[in-house]
């Protein structure tokens, strides 16, 4: 899997490729519970997606004492300390992620908001790293990523071209290879809000691949990324917007996923190439429709 960002780089400056990498993001979805764990993997190897995605914290460091003391209503408990810990999931639960998602023969990752998180997700020897939007300023926790030397999705969302540049300048100091996930922080995001733009200034202004994470209602926006020259587009997923969460209301059911990903997978199909062709079928309908016209 190493070539997918290899051909990227070899590709300049990133055409509209014939398979972009689909991640299905299952963040917190799952709600603590393996049996929708397993449903989410088994959606993302139905509607052939290329991996699924986690999130894992360590509460006590990515909260404060006084945020998690404070009120929150959930399945789990009336404080916000109960329901991060009802989210997050432990070493069991993910050894049973690391065996299913190999039996199913999908790629899994996560991304770590914190470093012993980081630490903790080496056990598995993952492909992938993700930084989140929102530790796009924690240098300390980025150079632990940059160590790795792992292919690397950055998110941008909150930031601007300053912050990104400095990110982009340690990964290619330290030549770990990336790839700048253009995001819009709002859950859910706004058609105004998304500026899809940006994944072509981004890619001329930083000279890398693009991709695209959406947080947004409809599948369009991916479609368009993709049109846009994104190489890899992550969407939330879930398998019914009634189920308990935050990421629920924005996250992809299964139609619409799939719906996402087979406009997608056709995308490059539709286009084709610069050569001008006539088809056997329109040679075909050339001598049919033609008949009264002779050359000269």
């Amino acid at each position: 899997m190493k070539n997918f960002y290899e051909y990227f780089i070899q590709s300049k400056p990133w055409p509209i490729i014939k398979k972009p990498f689909l991640i299905a993001e299952i963040g917190i979805n799952h709600n603590g519970e393996m049996d929708l764990v397993r449903q989410m993997i088994d959606l993302a190897v139905e509607k052939q997606c290329d991996a699924v995605k986690f999130q894992k914290r360590t509460i006590d460091i990515v909260y404060t004492p006084e945020f998690l003391a404070s009120p929150r209503e959930s399945p789990w408990g009336n404080t916000q300390r109960a329901q991060k810990e009802g989210l997050e999931l432990g070493q069991d639960q993910y050894d049973e992620i690391n065996r299913y998602c190999k039996e199913k023969g999908i790629i899994w990752f996560a991304s770590a908001w914190d470093i012993p998180s980081l630490h903790f997700l080496r056990q598995y020897n993952l492909l992938y790293n993700k930084i989140a939007s929102a530790m796009l300023t924690h240098y300390e926790f980025i150079d632990e990523i940059i160590s790795e030397k792992k292919i690397t999705f950055i998110g941008t969302g909150m930031s601007d071209y300053k912050m990104i540049e400095n990110v982009v300048a340690r990964f290619k100091n330290a030549n770990c290879p990336f790839i700048l996930m253009h995001c819009v922080s709002e859950y859910p995001a706004l058609n105004e809000s998304l500026n899809m733009r940006q994944i072509v200034e981004m890619r001329n202004r930083f000279n890398c691949p693009i991709g695209y994470s959406g947080h947004e209602m409809t599948m369009l926006p991916g479609v368009i990324a993709v049109l846009m020259g994104a190489v890899a587009i992550e969407r939330h997923i879930t398998i019914s917007h009634a189920l308990y969460g935050s990421d629920q209301a924005f996250s992809l059911e299964p139609r619409g996923l799939e719906t996402l990903v087979n406009y997608i997978r056709q995308i490059p199909i539709i286009l084709g190439n610069n050569d001008r062709i006539i088809s056997k079928e329109e040679q075909i309908n050339a001598k049919k429709l033609r008949y009264f016209w002779r050359e000269s």
